[in-house]
């Protein structure tokens, strides 16, 4: 025993002599400065003021110029910014009664043309957000602000009139430099909304219309030695198809919103990785529970659709698995909820699966019987007349190739199990459109629509519109988003709840809660939720891939080989 604790004693030693004598790990080698990378994208924007515009395209410019308080990082987590810390409860920045928000600035940033950023460029936004007549996109949140004061040019304390909960989310990319934009009553005209001045690590140069924008290194970004490249050019091309040959040629390093009709080609094209994270939110169906008619009576019930069993066969009788199979190359995964990514994703959530025989069992009990040609008919169902058929107007966005084929194999699922579907398409103007422009899904017109959406960072909002009984669109609420009528006590009562509750993961258990009851009353059918493709030459280093946010979130980070 003695000898064999001799030689244990000895092996350690003589591990303890190699460790010291082993080289030293030679350390990562620092990023190369310089260089130009070229994005290729299919839209032209029609301005870079974000408070006047909606286009994915001019996120995409604007990442790269304009910041926020806080950013999101991939995995969902809400991480300092402009801002020194994200104001929690616990660390004080947050009031008890959530009303008293406050943002501690870092020392010595600038705007790209030198000027600081101070307290002040926050008042002055919100002043131009509540302009009346300005036309600004949203002042969602910001109308809820009493005021936005300034201790001292460093803080900035954000006085709500009332608890908002999604407070983290404002002041995200909107953030307007008071000295070089002009009077907000003429928002519209400014030389900023072609030209815009932000705090992120590169400015914009030049914006040739429908062919190309250059941006430059910041001079004056916070972070030393950084951004690494000289440039970033997006170069605005007819299509995506063009923008693939420019990819595979080497004429562009990054290929903006990829489809899985691509992945093929881009598994095949050397020198070339994909960018492939779950987006959040997804495709799904939205099933009317009130009368289809122009304008609809919410309180009047859908002569089928009312009954939960049969919304539940309809969602048991799809296979999802077989949409993604066939039509996304695999490349997706089963929807299941609201919300389905990041901090407040309800992950213990059991999604109901593919089950033709339990389709036909709930569609039997609900008094749907079949009919001498298989589709069913009603015989003692809950408001249909006997004998009425069970026949479902199925619409969607048209020239939507992916979901135009989802439909031909939903309708043939929905055939299977004695549902008949058929197929009436629209432009997207018409099918989401406003009230004012007759949209079915606002005046309730509709059986079944089907489009993607998404609850986005904090699902506050989404859950509110899609949720909540006050939304639902009628004549005198025009503007309501809960497009299936969707209404539940319990579910207003939990809304309410999470409105005032400025603890997050107590807010969390809240719309998780919300998130069960809709699938039990399953509303809404989730299909699938897809990847968030892009693609990029592997000469561009330092690419991170965030469902959360554009390609240039981490821009700052990326070089050369």
């Amino acid at each position: 025993m003695y000898a064999r604790k001799l030689i244990v004693f000895a092996l350690l030693v003589l591990l303890a002599v190699l460790i010291a004598c082993a080289p030293a790990p030679t350390p990562a080698p620092a990023a190369k400065k310089g260089g130009k990378v070229t994005m290729a994208v299919w839209q032209s924007p029609i301005t870079l003021n974000s408070n006047l515009g909606t286009q994915t395209v001019m996120d995409e410019v604007n990442v790269f110029i304009v910041e926020g308080f806080t950013k999101v990082m991939p995995d969902g987590a809400r991480v300092p910014n402009l801002a020194k810390e994200v104001p929690t409860v616990q660390n004080g920045g947050v009031k008890d009664d959530g009303k008293t928000i406050t943002y501690k600035l870092k020392e010595g940033i600038k705007w790209s043309d030198g000027q600081p950023l101070t307290c002040a460029d926050f008042q002055f936004t919100l002043q131009a957000i509540m302009t009346p007549g300005v036309g600004v996109v949203s002042t969602t949140g910001y109308d809820k602000l009493a005021s936005v004061d300034c201790p001292d040019p460093n803080t900035v304390v954000l006085k709500f009139k009332e608890f908002y909960a999604p407070y983290l989310t404002m002041f995200d990319n909107f953030i307007l430099p008071k000295h070089a934009t002009g009077d907000p009553k003429d928002m519209k005209n400014w030389a900023y909304n072609r030209k815009p001045i932000g705090t992120g690590p590169f400015k914009l140069d030049e914006w040739v219309a429908d062919s190309y924008i250059t941006l430059s290194r910041n001079p004056n970004f916070r972070e030393k030695d950084k951004p690494y490249l000289d440039q970033v050019v997006i170069r605005i091309v007819p299509s995506s198809e063009v923008a693939m040959q420019l990819l595979a040629s080497g004429e562009v390093d990054i290929v903006w919103n990829n489809t899985e009709a691509d992945m093929p080609q881009l598994e095949k094209m050397a020198g070339v990785k994909i960018s492939d994270p779950m987006q959040i939110g997804g495709e799904r169906l939205f099933l009317n529970m009130a009368e289809n008619k122009d304008p609809s009576d919410p309180k009047k019930p859908h002569l089928i659709l009312n009954d939960v069993k049969v919304r539940q066969a309809i969602e048991y009788g799809i296979n999802k698995q077989r949409i993604i199979d066939k039509l996304l190359f695999g490349k997706a995964k089963p929807g299941t909820n609201e919300i389905n990514a990041g901090f407040f994703q309800c992950a213990d959530f059991k999604p109901r699966g593919y089950d033709v025989a339990q389709a036909k069992k709930l569609l039997d009990e609900a008094g749907w019987v079949p009919g001498p040609d298989g589709i069913r008919v009603a015989k003692g169902a809950k408001v249909a007349p006997d004998g009425t058929r069970l026949r479902l107007k199925y619409s969607t966005t048209s020239g939507n190739k992916l979901r135009e084929d989802s439909q031909v194999l939903i309708v043939e699922d929905m055939k299977a199990i004695g549902v008949e579907l058929y197929i009436e398409n629209a432009p997207s103007s018409v099918v989401i459109g406003t009230w004012d422009a007759n949209s079915p899904r606002r005046h309730g017109n509709f059986d079944i629509i089907m489009y993607t959406t998404n609850a986005g960072i904090d699902p506050h909002s989404q859950m509110t519109n899609l949720f909540a009984s006050w939304m639902i669109p009628h004549e005198g609420n025009k503007g309501g988003l809960n497009y299936t009528r969707f209404a539940d006590p319990k579910v207003d009562e939990l809304l309410q709840s999470a409105a005032k509750e400025p603890d997050m993961s107590k807010r969390r258990d809240l719309y998780c809660q919300i998130a069960k009851i809709g699938q039990e009353a399953t509303n809404m059918i989730y299909l699938y939720q897809r990847l968030d493709l892009d693609s990029y030459r592997d000469r561009l280093l330092g690419w991170v891939p965030n469902a959360w946010d554009n390609n240039g979130w981490n821009a700052e980070e990326w070089s050369l080989k």
